[in-house]
C-alpha cells in the first residue's frame, strides 16, 4: 500500500505529511505544548478547537506561534 504524501510550507519550510493529516495532528507532532501555540493556515487564524476539523492541503501555508496577551 502506497501513502500519499502532501507537501505544505510550515513556518516558511516545506513538509511532507501523509495525506488527510489534520492541523491538530501536526501541531501535536511539533509543539510541546500544543495548547500554547496559536495557529494560521494559509494567512487565516484557526482556533484550537478547529484544528481537529482542519485537513491541510498540498500547497497550504501554516504558520505557528505564540499569542500576545495583556493589555
Amino acid at each position: 500500500m502506497t501513502t500519499t504524501i502532501t507537501t505544505i510550507t510550515l513556518n516558511g519550510e516545506r513538509r511532507e505529511l501523509p495525506e488527510g493529516s489534520t492541523l491538530a495532528q501536526l501541531v501535536a507532532a511539533i509543539a510541546e505544548s500544543p495548547a500554547a501555540v496559536a495557529t494560521a493556515v494559509n494567512q487565516q487564524f484557526v482556533p484550537r478547537g478547529a484544528r481537529e476539523a482542519c485537513v491541510l492541503r498540498e500547497g497550504d501555508e501554516v504558520l505557528t506561534f505564540q499569542p500576545i496577551t495583556g493589555g
